[in-house]
């Protein structure tokens, strides 16, 4: 896997019912289908719709005894583009650290060029997951698109494991639609990636 280190720490930014919490807990899904071990929890607060929400997963080799909320993520999935400039999203992100947003828009269209402070630019990458989701599942829902994207991008879990997470959790038409679109996101990202390393100066 391209991440550093055995204890892995995922922060996902996003507002009430736009699957958060789900996202995070089919992330620990996926990490224990790897035989590795993992926790997700959300963040306490308001979680009513459309106010800003935060969940937590850490995925590691050894048992976690950690519980607290997430201060230094490794990566940052952020499932609402709107929360940009309202929120401090960014805040303890480790140097070198991923970040993956929903958005159509690329980081310097966001106002996010700064992130390259950081980290590096393949680190850094924009997912239209709204619309991926739409179009596969009729629904508004990124959380398991981001997922496909978070596969690709991170390497953390495998899109396999992803798409074993999807299975356990929604009945088997929703639960394709889920895979495919969280696929198209992974193939997406693989490919940016890919295109970002072959103009990338020697």
């Amino acid at each position: 896997m391209d991440a550093g280190g055995s204890l892995f720490q995922v922060r996902i930014h996003g507002r009430g019912g736009q699957g958060v919490v789900t996202a995070a807990e089919l992330l620990s899904v996926a990490a224990f289908v790897e035989g590795r071990f993992a926790q997700a929890f959300p963040s306490f607060g308001s979680e009513r719709t459309g106010a800003p929400v935060m969940a937590f997963c850490r995925i590691d080799n050894a048992r976690i005894r950690s519980r607290e909320p997430i201060v230094e993520p490794d990566a940052l999935i952020v499932q609402d583009a709107t929360l940009v400039h309202q929120v401090d999203l960014f805040s303890g992100l480790r140097p070198g650290g991923y970040v993956l947003v929903n958005s159509a828009h690329s980081f310097e269209e966001l106002g996010l060029c700064d992130l390259e402070r950081i980290t590096s630019p393949d680190r850094l990458v924009t997912v239209p997951a709204t619309e991926l989701a739409l179009a596969h599942t009729g629904r508004p829902l990124p959380n398991a698109v981001l997922l496909g994207g978070f596969a690709a991008l991170v390497g953390v879990v495998s899109i396999e494991s992803v798409a074993v997470a999807l299975g356990e959790r929604f009945s088997s038409v929703v639960a394709e639609a889920n895979v495919a679109a969280a696929t198209e996101a992974y193939r997406l990202v693989e490919s940016e990636r890919e295109e970002l390393a072959r103009v990338a100066p020697d």
